[in-house]
């Protein structure tokens, strides 16, 4: 997990993908925050694979 206290869910990444879609020039979209919200989020819904 990163430095906050709540994992990133599906809901957030893609409320953060829209996010950057509406403004591509914000820091939420240049940076790539969106790209590391949708891993994150894929890694948090990894759930028991093993």
């Amino acid at each position: 997990m990163g430095k906050g206290g709540t994992p990133m869910d599906r809901d957030a990444a893609d409320r953060i993908a829209e996010a950057a879609e509406r403004d591509p020039g914000s820091a939420t979209a240049t940076t790539g925050f969106d790209d590391r919200a949708d891993a994150a989020a894929d890694r948090n819904e990894g759930g028991d694979d093993e």
